[in-house]
């Protein structure tokens, strides 16, 4: 590690927290980011960036030039909220009613920012561009991800890293894998339709909730006992709705659940085993069945190479264990950046039980140890100035 590096993230940090605390406690939701965005292209013009704005919406990028050729390596990170009320007790907490950072993106921008501050200090150290991408709505599908890149935020980008803080890993520690890492997340509504009437002649009425309670448990037949058990795979019911009234049987119910996959052929498979299952369990009651599939953000799928980058670079400049992480059935837009350039997605440690952070993602209490942003941030720094001169780990070492 350069001492040089290390000074310069001792003056950095003050400010990355900062960052995070305002952000926190003024978060906006998924396609609304307009101040947060104000907020970063002002932190980036500040810094003499050459910065746009309105890229896919409130997406916000900055470029740094070394002035000598080379590659343009990108950075990725998120900057919307989530309609969760904050639970917290501090003075951070989030004073828009409704709404917080309950995944960390607020860091992620922080983290950002500095990277960017801290590398045009250092444009001595390495060559070509830097692109730096804020990203709006990545917790909402359809994402931020695919309107920038319709609007050019990759055009002449060689590599892209991007970092999630992860509060299940401690603080300091970084991980990823190879390929597969975090699952493609699809939406399904089921409506059912049967015959209403009253509770005590239920002869006479089709009732939907029986048949949603069985489809309910039936669904679950299709990663048990029709998933190849080698291939991971998840259908959760999330929502069972159905009634108004204690002796009323109810003519609709809707389910609404998710289907977690990595594999496009096992994505496919389990899309038409539910409508089959639905369709045929309806049929069983005497009801009739609707689904609406939606399709959600693709498998994120690292590159072995960039993966490889990570690795040599995690190795030298964590402050944690660095590890290979299990397969994430969680969901991630980086992934359609994937599909388009060489790169890897990797999660720094965010957790901390003895400073009670130990609550997850998207909870009402969720917080970081704000000492993983420095991990962070050096990783970003060393991938971006390093990308020419980091050697590629081979398997086996």
């Amino acid at each position: 590690m350069s001492e040089t590096l290390e000074q310069q993230l001792d003056e950095w940090f003050p400010r990355m927290i900062e960052w995070r605390r305002h952000l926190h406690r003024n978060p906006e939701l998924s396609y609304r980011e307009t101040e947060t965005s104000r907020m970063v292209a002002e932190v980036l013009r500040k810094l003499g960036l050459e910065t746009e704005t309105g890229i896919g919406g409130h997406g916000v990028t900055g470029l740094i030039d070394s002035g000598k050729p080379g590659p343009t390596i990108a950075l990725r990170a998120d900057m919307d909220a989530l309609p969760i009320r904050d639970g917290k007790s501090c003075d951070y907490a989030s004073q828009v009613d409704g709404v917080m950072h309950a995944c960390g993106h607020d860091a992620h921008t922080s983290v950002l920012l500095a990277a960017a501050g801290i590398l045009k200090e250092r444009k001595e150290h390495w060559s070509g561009k830097i692109k730096l991408i804020f990203q709006p709505a990545e917790e909402m599908s359809p994402g931020g991800a695919q309107p920038m890149i319709r609007d050019g935020v990759l055009t002449g980008v060689d590599a892209i890293y991007g970092i999630h803080l992860w509060t299940p890993y401690p603080a300091g520690s970084i991980s990823t894998r190879p390929g597969p890492f975090m699952a493609a997340a699809d939406e399904f509504t089921i409506t059912i339709k049967g015959k209403g009437g009253h509770g005590g002649l239920p002869h006479e009425t089709v009732d939907s909730l029986v048949v949603g309670a069985h489809l309910a448990v039936n669904l679950q037949a299709i990663v048990s006992r029709n998933l190849d058990p080698t291939e991971p795979g998840v259908v959760s019911i999330g929502s069972i709705q159905a009634g108004t009234s204690f002796n009323v049987i109810a003519d609709l119910c809707t389910l609404n659940g998710t289907v977690r996959t990595f594999n496009v052929e096992v994505r496919d498979y389990i899309r038409q085993r539910l409508k089959e299952i639905t369709r045929h369990t309806c049929a069983m009651f005497g009801a009739e069945g609707e689904v609406e599939y939606k399709l959600g953000y693709p498998p994120v799928i690292n590159h072995e190479r960039e993966t490889q980058r990570v690795w040599k670079a995690a190795e030298a400049h964590a402050d944690g264990e660095v590890f290979t992480s299990p397969l994430i059935m969680a969901a991630e837009d980086f992934a359609y950046y994937l599909q388009k350039v060489p790169g890897c997605f990797l999660f720094v440690g965010a957790g901390n039980p003895e400073k009670g952070i130990v609550h997850p993602h998207h909870h009402p209490k969720f917080d970081i140890d704000e000492s993983c942003m420095r991990t962070a941030a050096r990783l970003f720094v060393r991938l971006a100035e390093g990308y020419t001169d980091l050697p590629v780990r081979q398997p086996g070492e």
